[in-house]
């Protein structure tokens, strides 16, 4: 069974943690040990202030019980009326189960509700399995790249998706 909910504040650890598994597995062999080692532990601790903040919408995604994905969305700080989903990872033990694509469906439901008609985000060039989820969501790159800096001093290629709420 899949349920989305708001995440509230008991919840910045499993956020945590489902970031820091599927950023593990996605990213941190991108970058040197010792600041993917660093990057973890960043990703394991800053949920509690996202919450605390209260700004955007935080989802929680969890299959037969156990916390499994997590959704940040927000007014877009660059693309004016549009939402940016600037947050949107899956714990790999969850991966292929469905839970991505039933909280993206919500994602974008609410983003709807909230009054947006358009979303966007952006993932990076070299990942494959990000670019074909978003895809099979609806998603379509817009043409827009960016090179980020992580804090690694080595520029990541990312490409822009975008799609109606």
């Amino acid at each position: 069974m899949i349920e989305i909910r708001e995440a509230g504040p008991d919840d910045g650890d499993v956020l945590g943690e489902i970031h820091t598994a599927a950023w593990k597995v996605a990213y941190a062999p991108s970058f040197d040990p010792e600041f993917a080692e660093q990057a973890l532990r960043s990703r394991r601790g800053r949920w509690h202030a996202r919450i605390a903040e209260g700004a955007g919408t935080l989802l929680l995604g969890a299959l037969d019980g156990r916390p499994m994905a997590l959704s940040y969305s927000l007014p877009s700080s660059e693309r004016p009326g549009f939402a940016e989903i600037s947050s949107f990872y899956g714990h790999p033990d969850g991966w292929g189960s469905g839970i991505a694509a039933a909280l993206m469906t919500e994602t974008l439901r609410r983003l709807s509700d909230d009054g947006f008609a358009q979303v966007h985000l952006w993932t990076w060039r070299d990942t494959p399995q990000s670019r074909r989820f978003y895809r099979k969501c609806g998603f379509s790159e817009s043409g827009e790249t960016r090179l980020f800096d992580y804090g690694a001093g080595n520029l990541i290629d990312q490409v822009e998706y975008s799609r109606a709420c």
